[in-house]
């Protein structure tokens, strides 16, 4: 078993019960690990939540963490996968003064030529969201620094994976 450090994805499947968040973030915190990133939402089946979470850890250690967290009562089954084994997104929004959409022409170059979009204009700001890939975000993020970012605001990563997931079957028996 490999001991490099690898990203992972993990897809969890869950009923959707409070407190299940503070105990699946303990097991990693018992073991000292943080969650790079964290997403809830509800998944494809009705009254089924998903957690979607990215952490740096060796395999043993995931596999290790899957055993723990499928032992939660609430959690129907947990899956974790590798870059290449997902398709993702990260979304985010930064706020920025109105003047420099119009002072600054390189603002309006960089908007375009990253996908992102203006979600709203007023008088003293304006809105850009951009949703794509890590590293995507991280260069709009560092494009538009030098101009002053009032705010900025990043989601959790959400994803799906390449091959199809033999939960889908299962979670169908687990609704009726």
């Amino acid at each position: 078993m490999s001991t490099d450090i690898k990203q992972f994805t993990v897809s969890i499947y869950t009923e959707n019960n409070i407190g299940l968040l503070n105990r699946i973030s303990a097991i990693f915190q018992r073991r000292h690990m943080n969650i790079e990133s964290l997403n809830t939402s509800p998944s494809e089946i009705e009254g089924v939540s998903r957690f979607t979470l990215v952490v740096n850890i060796t395999e043993s250690q995931m596999k290790k963490i899957i055993g723990q967290i499928e032992k939660q009562v609430e959690v129907i089954k947990a899956y974790y996968h590798t870059e290449g084994e997902i398709i993702y997104q990260e979304s985010c929004i930064f706020k920025m003064k109105s003047d420099l959409l119009f002072d600054e022409r390189q603002i309006q170059n960089i908007i375009k030529e990253s996908n992102a979009r203006i979600v709203t204009v007023n008088k003293k700001f304006f809105v850009i969201e951009k949703s794509g890939r890590k590293e995507e975000i991280d260069l709009l993020y560092r494009e538009l620094s030098p101009f002053g970012i009032m705010q900025f605001s990043r989601s959790g990563r959400i994803a799906v994976t390449k091959d199809e997931m033999k939960i889908s079957t299962m979670l169908q028996a687990f609704q009726h």
